[in-house]
């Protein structure tokens, strides 16, 4: 494995930053700290520094030579609202808020390779470095790029890096065209006639109803959406009525749908209103279905996953990159910054994880083993597209 030697011997350091971001972890469009934490280091290491995008965004500008290419590395800062479980010295100082997915871990890799190019300057061109809030459901992605990120910032791709527990450390995983699914969430307001328990006869029973949408729910992805296609409907949450002996006059159904392709994503929306309506008038009801599209299909573009995977290889050897791997149906907004310029995301191995738990579990922690790891796979890569 090809891991740069100043790196190396800046992991401390780089841990400590880590570990000081675990420590004090911030959710969506909140994450003042942390950017001014990440604002300071670029400046102290003499990269061009601009704050603001998304409310909290930073953005790092950094140019050697005369080289007219650029591109764009991102990182997420943000924290999830959940309350962590761990009793080491860094665990969360923010009661219910905590780095439950590794954003500690992709800022801290992130400043590690800024602070080592500063430096080497071993290369020809612009590099942006780009920290991103909100990551988590919030869309902090999409507010940087509707403000202007590739207008202010102009590259001609755009990579991202996120830790995966489960892929052995100095393992990587890419692959072209889709690496996570969409995210759209929905609500079904069934309407019907509130009655007495022991007289159902009087009523029109929402509770009823809305068990058969739920079931019903479930033949979109296997017999509306084509075999050789992916999609989830799932209803996660079910509402309805106060009191054990009254039928309420109305339920509502929450819940969440994947996918990889447009295409899926419209016969699902369809296909959830077509059916909670038609259940609900053959019963006497009616439904109101709200659909909202989140976040749009992580889709890696051809020549820019090539080029992830030539660096990646060089790095920790054939057999240790993963092209193979399954997409997974959670999603990540990334993707808006990949609808505007042509780019890859990858996943770096977190090893196993702190008993075996995954992602946004209160017992995970990011892995400092790797974080040279990916601040060197970072390095190359500007090393390799932006060759002196």
């Amino acid at each position: 494995m090809h891991i740069v030697e100043k790196i190396l011997q800046q992991q401390a350091e780089i841990s400590a930053i880590r570990q000081d971001i675990h420590a004090n972890p911030e959710t969506a469009f909140e994450e003042l700290r942390t950017s001014g934490l990440v604002a300071a280091k670029l400046a102290s290491w003499g990269v061009e520094v601009h704050r603001g995008l998304a409310k909290t965004g930073v953005v790092g500008k950094l140019v050697c030579g005369s080289g007219k290419r650029a591109i764009g590395m991102r990182a997420d800062m943000d924290a999830l609202p959940i309350h962590e479980k761990n009793s080491f010295g860094y665990k969360s100082r923010n009661e219910g808020r905590m780095h439950a997915c590794g954003h500690d871990g992709h800022t801290a890799m992130l400043l590690g390779a800024a602070r080592y190019l500063a430096q080497s300057k071993s290369f020809d061109g612009t590099v942006y470095f780009i920290f991103q809030p909100a990551e988590e459901g919030e869309g902090g992605g999409r507010e940087m790029v509707k403000e202007g990120l590739f207008e202010k910032f102009p590259v001609e791709a755009v990579f991202g890096m996120h830790n995966w527990p489960g892929i052995a450390v100095g393992q990587f995983a890419v692959m072209p065209g889709p690496m996570m699914a969409s995210s759209d969430n929905f609500e079904i307001r069934i309407s019907g006639r509130g009655a007495h328990a022991a007289m159902p006869h009087n009523g029109i029973d929402p509770v009823v109803i809305g068990a058969e949408v739920v079931l019903a729910l479930q033949t979109i992805a296997s017999r509306t959406v084509s075999p050789v296609d992916a999609a989830v409907v799932s209803v996660t949450q079910f509402n309805a009525g106060e009191a054990v002996n009254a039928i309420p006059a109305e339920a509502v159904l929450r819940g969440t749908a994947r996918a990889f392709k447009p295409g899926v994503q419209d016969a699902v929306e369809s296909g959830i209103k077509r059916i909670a309506s038609g259940i609900a008038a053959a019963h006497g009801a009616t439904a109101t279905v709200l659909y909202e599209r989140r976040y749009p299909p992580t889709v890696n573009s051809v020549r820019e996953t090539e080029i992830a995977a030539t660096v990646l290889e060089k790095m920790v050897g054939t057999q240790n990159v993963l092209r193979d791997l399954q997409p997974t149906m959670g999603a990540e907004d990334f993707a808006f910054m990949l609808q505007a310029r042509p780019g890859c995301y990858v996943w770096i191995g977190n090893g196993p994880g702190e008993g075996g738990c995954m992602l946004h579990n209160p017992s995970y922690d990011f892995n400092d083993e790797i974080l040279p790891i990916g601040s060197s796979y970072w390095v190359q890569l500007v090393e390799h597209v932006l060759a002196k």
